[in-house]
């Protein structure tokens, strides 16, 4: 095992040489000094979830032995979900990766470098430099993701990278610019305890975000809460409201609440006129939606649309509404997010205190990832197609024009359709599992299997996707590097290392490095030595963009005042709020500043129940411990006592006796593409003729239909056909 010696990054700054992909090590690749309090512990944000909690790290000898929440950061002011407590266990995993391995066995990083340039370089050379693509995640830091995005497309020639942020985020991305101008989230957490009126749709803040329910718990104005969801949540049970719709009705039930909006004269009509657009078009499409025509569609009486409705119109100007994935992960998902945007602008709730049509973010850096991965975006939320954003961008990077394609990537699901057509040849994959979460898992792997290279960059060779790998490349977890993360309501915040990454494991910047250097492109990343200095040159990018932040001097700024929401300008630096939301001033990011209304006709699901398959698959989080594809989770022996033993499916008492199915028994559940077993949990948090599964086990999604939106390109999760039996054995 390599050992670290007493030379440090800080003190690294020279050129990569061919000693360093040997010997990294000797280099310091592997440790950043430790940044302590005055208390002696050292602060940092949780690498799981998008709320950003700041934690305490409580040190020994040096190293992070404990985490607690920090009560002086205005994000989780003092508390924390089980995960946070948990930070660190995932790090002492016993089946962390510590050495690379090609084809399984284990390899040095000299050899590991000189494997993965020369197959990318072979497959480049015979198929073009749209033959080969990179997978990236909301999980890594800003610095990472930016380094990634443009070493892959500005140095190896890359055109095709996208992110894990497109299972959870693209739908919100897609709909806020197409409406606002730019992605452009326009809240902050201080709006949970300023409502009147809080809307959650398709949304579990209670179970998947705990702290961000937290906050709406200790909203003074004695709130009425909304949720619209097809099952029962936790979050539905301390509702005042609950509108259990058919699943994937809620673009037909939003258009119908503005119906009767507009019949009821709920409307800011200044507002409209003087801040939006198309207007008159969305109020003509929507007179079609009558309080007849949604209540049969959407399973809810003409009584309950009317009480929604009234309950918007009387907390109206203090509404906000809050969605995720129920929304995001749908066939129609972009123009139901932009549906809710349009009932905040017509009642004119934006911009104001306790209001706003407002995106909750799944995971920790998926904000990053929208504004640095350079993914379907160019870095600092650019556009590829724009001639200016590219030389803007190039000055910036200290690169030839030329370099930066001109084109944007593949979606993700359109990356995994071009294996299949035998298009895409290699695939880099960077601290994600989409063997275990991508849609019809089943077909994924299949695709796998066609590669002629697929790479995996982790911190465990043991996931679904590790082992799969022709080349692993072991990297180091959050706690073990340093870097900056955004959260939901656009805050960023430092991860600091507290850790020593385990043997030859290094942070992905530094892979990102040896990979420049091994490539040839050591020179293009001269500057980019450390994250604070890939830090500096994200403010370059972002100068002049709704996102500024040119105006942050450095880590220590965003640690000293608590996070700092972007943007902030050079002009701006010098005073500024702790908590800022956007388009107070009533101005947007388009060409005339006004905000859109955007609309289209709802579609049906893409796969029905019929009578082979007659009932509907839901799928979302399971509980407060559990996260995603439990890579992480999984580690710690306290958050899996938080979490069933087993896989549980929730069926309807009365789906249950008709199929004579009773609590407890195990049961067989069969989609066209898959089948699984699982114990009965029966209960009426769900409505008669759906079931629901939680996303984590990692047989669910061999399940799941195949089915993305037009526009966001987000994958369909939560609705396909299954049956449900006993099972015999």
């Amino acid at each position: 095992m390599l050992t670290l010696p007493a030379l440090t990054l800080r003190e690294w700054n020279g050129p990569l040489t061919a000693d360093l992909v040997r010997e990294p090590s000797r280099f310091g690749l592997g440790q950043l000094p430790l940044r302590l309090q005055p208390d002696g512990t050292a602060r940092s944000i949780c690498g799981f979830c998008s709320t950003g909690c700041g934690l305490k790290l409580h040190l020994k000898e040096g190293e992070a032995i404990n985490a607690t929440p920090d009560p002086d950061y205005p994000v989780n002011l003092g508390t924390a979900c089980p995960k946070g407590w948990e930070a660190l266990t995932p790090l002492d995993a016993p089946d962390r990766a510590t050495t690379p391995l090609h084809h399984g066995q284990p390899i040095d990083w000299s050899a590991a470098m000189d494997v993965f340039c020369t197959r990318m370089k072979e497959v480049m050379a015979q198929h073009g430099p749209e033959s080969v693509a990179f997978i990236s995640t909301g999980q890594i830091m800003c610095e990472e993701m930016a380094f990634l995005g443009t070493l892959a497309k500005f140095g190896m020639g890359m055109i095709h990278g996208d992110g894990n942020t497109r299972q959870c985020m693209a739908t919100a991305v897609t709909a806020y610019k197409e409406s606002f101008g730019f992605d452009a989230p326009p809240f902050t957490y201080g709006d949970f305890e300023e409502s009147d009126v809080l809307v959650f749709i398709g949304a579990n803040p209670c179970i998947a975000h705990p702290i961000m329910w937290q906050r709406v718990l200790r909203n003074p104005r004695d709130p009425k809460i909304i949720v619209v969801d097809p099952r029962t949540t936790e979050t539905a049970m301390a509702a005042h409201q609950h509108y259990a719709i058919q699943p994937k009705s809620d673009l037909t039930l939003l258009y119908g609440l503005a119906h009767l909006l507009i019949r009821d004269n709920a409307l800011d009509t200044t507002f409209i006129e003087e801040h939006t657009a198309d207007f008159e078009a969305f109020s003509a499409f929507i007179q079609d939606y009558t309080p007849a025509r949604v209540s049969q569609e959407t399973g809810l009486s003409e009584e309950q649309l009317q009480c929604f409705a009234d309950t918007i119109r009387l907390g109206t100007p203090r509404v906000s509404f809050w969605w995720t994935m129920g929304v995001n992960q749908s066939h129609q998902a972009t123009r139901t997010a932009q549906a809710i945007i349009n009932l905040a602008l017509m009642t004119g709730n934006i911009g104001k205190p306790g209001t706003g049509a407002n995106s909750i973010t799944g995971q920790c850096n998926a904000m990053g990832s929208r504004l640095f991965s350079n993914t379907t975006n160019l870095i600092g939320g650019h556009d590829f197609k724009n001639p200016l954003h590219r030389a803007k961008i190039a000055q910036a990077l200290r690169i030839p024009e030329s370099q930066i394609p001109d084109q944007p990537s593949l979606a993700y699901d359109q990356i995994l359709e071009g294996i299949e057509t035998g298009k895409i040849r290699a695939l880099w994959i960077i601290a994600t599992n989409p063997s275990h979460s991508w849609i019809n898992q089943n077909r994924f792997n299949e695709l796998m299997g066609k590669l002629d290279f697929l790479v995996v960059q982790d911190m465990y060779a043991t996931t679904e996707t590790s082992r799969q790998a022709h080349l692993f490349l072991p990297a180091a977890g959050w706690g073990e590097k340093e870097g900056t993360f955004i959260n939901s309501e656009r805050r960023i915040g430092v991860s600091r290392q507290v850790r020593k990454a385990p043997g030859q494991a290094l942070s992905d910047l530094r892979i990102y490095r040896l990979i420049a250097h091994a490539w040839g492109l050591g020179d293009m990343f001269a500057e980019w030595t450390s994250p604070e200095a890939v830090f500096h040159i994200l403010k370059r990018c972002t100068e002049d963009q709704p996102c500024d932040i040119s105006g942050i001097t450095d880590y220590s700024m965003i640690e000293n005042r608590g996070g700092i929401q972007w943007p902030l300008s050079g002009a701006a630096s010098s005073s500024f709020e702790t908590e800022r939301r956007l388009f107070s001033d009533g101005l947007f990011y388009t060409a005339d500043q006004r905000a859109r209304f955007v609309f289209d006709v709802p579609q049906l699901p893409p796969e029905l129940p019929d009578s082979e398959f007659p009932l509907i698959l839901l799928t979302g989080r399971g509980t407060s411990a559990q996260w995603h594809t439990e890579t992480r989770t999984k580690k710690s022996e306290v958050l899996k006592k938080l979490a069933p033993e087993e896989l549980l499916i929730e069926i309807h008492p009365d789906d249950a006796l008709k199929l004579g199915i009773r609590d407890g028994d195990k049961t067989v559940i069969s989609s066209r593409r898959a089948s699984l077993i699982a114990k009965a949990r029966v209960s009426p948090t769900v409505s008669k003729g759906q079931v629901f599964l939680p996303m984590h086990d990692a047989r669910v999604n061999q399940l799941t239909y195949w089915a993305v939106d037009p526009h966001s390109r987000q994958p369909s999760y939560k609705h396909c056909a299954v049956k449900v039996s006993l099972c015999e054995v």
